[in-house]
């Protein structure tokens, strides 16, 4: 049985008025089975923790060599970041995310973090394998081409030796970062991992504060992310980790902030509930600012469409999609790819929108002519 239509509704329900009980939508099976899957890991509270100010290689862009934290005295006694990791694990925080400039660098940290905390990922350029005896997902940043990359982030073969590192390991998800530059690169390189078995989510490139470089975005690029990112579901189904609500969502001209608000501390003043009471970025020397703390701190809020950020604000918004079951639709297809993207051993299902859906109270920018929109 599909969704309720609006024939289908009995006289008096308040559908009539267009106003849809939670209840009415969970009446469809597709929709319920979807929200009972993702439900079950609304347990998950993050932060994140930068593990060294170190990095092997030096890439335009970096937001973590912005502000102050790239400054620090990086803390490397294990005990110290072991008795963090029982601290943090006993005020509620059951999920880390290991980033900061490259965490490869000190592979013991990071298992002294997933020792504690099972849950957990790790972001990595990919160039240093982590051991697999540290079981979080693995997140490895891809920003072009091999040529792109040694021009952009001065890394000779770097998808080459990316892939010999990971090719055939379960933890490992390939995030192709969309630049005003890369657009069409995304072709070649996923026709690359895809021959190598590899996984593949997207990100758009969110400039650092004073960041005004060929990387940023402007809305010519944003249409162009839109229309090689709806070829690409089409194409690679299997190895994408994506759905048409994260297109819509992180290819507007509005950042995630004014589609959505901003959860995290940096921009959310409250400390009563979620991200704005549990959220902490540590930098290396374990010390955190809650004025600067977001996922991807020293980010042009304005400019902020980071995959990561997505992952926290957009799924945070579940009684603003609750509105009727194609809205509730993209939402789940969402938190579905959230969860693929994110947590061990999860399966993306398949996506139950094969079209856009704009973010609630928000009109599309104007659409390209041969994608379907529907508002």
């Amino acid at each position: 049985m599909g969704a309720l239509t609006q024939r289908e509704l009995a006289p008096g329900s308040d559908q009539n008025q267009g106003v849809w009980r939670f209840s009415d939508i969970l009446a469809d099976p597709e929709i319920k089975n979807r929200w009972e899957k993702v439900r079950q890991y609304f347990f998950l509270r993050e932060s994140t923790y930068d593990m060294t100010n170190r990095c092997n290689i030096r890439c335009e862009g970096c937001y973590f060599y912005e502000g102050d934290k790239q400054f620090v005295s990086e803390n490397s006694d294990l005990n110290a970041w072991r008795a963090l990791m029982a601290r943090e694990k006993e005020r509620g925080i059951t999920y880390t995310v290991l980033a900061g400039a490259e965490p490869s660098l000190v592979p013991d940290r990071c298992r002294v973090c997933y020792q504690v905390i099972p849950w957990g990922a790790i972001a990595t350029n990919g160039l240093k394998r982590i051991p697999g005896d540290v079981d979080y997902q693995v997140h490895i940043s891809v920003w072009g081409n091999d040529a792109t990359s040694l021009r952009v982030r001065n890394a000779e073969h770097m998808l080459e030796r990316q892939i010999a590192n990971y090719k055939g390991d379960p933890r490992a998800v390939f995030v192709y970062t969309f630049t005003r530059e890369n657009i069409q690169e995304v072709h070649e390189v996923m026709d690359m991992l895809s021959q190598n078995g590899c996984r593949v989510t997207f990100n758009m490139f969110s400039a650092p504060v004073g960041y005004d470089g060929p990387l940023r975005h402007d809305a010519e690029s944003l249409h162009h992310t839109r229309r090689t990112a709806m070829e690409l579901l089409e194409r690679y189904p299997e190895e994408g980790l994506f759905s048409h609500y994260n297109i819509a969502a992180h290819t507007q001209p509005q950042g995630l902030h004014a589609l959505y608000g901003c959860s995290y501390p940096r921009m959310n003043a409250s400390t009563a509930v979620g991200l704005g009471r549990s959220f902490r970025q540590y930098r290396a020397d374990l010390t955190w600012d809650r004025n600067a703390a977001c996922c991807v701190p020293d980010t042009d809020c304005e400019d902020c469409r980071h995959y990561a950020a997505g992952s926290a604000i957009v799924t945070a918004r579940l009684f603003r999609h609750a509105t009727d079951p194609e809205t509730f639709k993209a939402w789940l297809d969402y938190v579905d790819t959230y969860l693929a993207v994110w947590v061990r051993g999860y399966e993306k299902g398949k996506n139950l929108l094969d079209h856009l859906v704009m973010p609630p109270g928000h009109d599309f920018s104007p659409p390209d002519s041969h994608t379907a929109v529907r508002l």
